[in-house]
């Protein structure tokens, strides 16, 4: 059984290189569209779940510019882990934005027949790091 767990979780994780790319410039470019305050392209990388909930651009981006500022005011963006749970990936994401402010979100990327698109955003809790 320990056996065929390691084989389901390497089989699990593998398409993640392949596709970690794909993953990265759907949230780079979203995260651009959002500096250029171009909130239709933005709201394009969203998944169809997420258009379903905000209907349509305007109200996603109030929403994400009252409860997402650092991902609204981003100023850069860096890549962490990322893992396969549930036929979606989650991808670690550390935004700082325009203030200097960091902070660390969860990506919720799905597959769809559009290609990757967000499926939802949730800040984490940053470690705290001894220097």
């Amino acid at each position: 059984m320990f056996k065929a767990l390691i084989t389901a979780t390497v089989l699990s994780l593998a398409p993640l290189g392949a596709v970690a790319d794909e993953m990265t410039d759907v949230i780079s470019d979203q995260l651009q569209a959002f500096q250029k305050r171009d909130v239709g392209t933005a709201w394009g990388y969203a998944s169809p779940m997420i258009q379903g909930q905000f209907f349509d651009p305007r109200s996603f981006a109030h929403i994400v510019e009252q409860g997402y500022g650092p991902i609204w005011n981003n100023a850069t963006a860096r890549f962490g882990m990322s893992m396969a749970q549930d036929g979606r990936v989650l991808q670690t994401v550390i935004v700082t934005d325009q203030a200097g402010q960091t902070q660390v979100y969860e990506y919720d990327m799905i597959e769809t027949d559009a290609g990757w698109k967000v499926n939802g955003v949730r800040p984490i809790e940053m470690p705290d790091v001894a220097v």
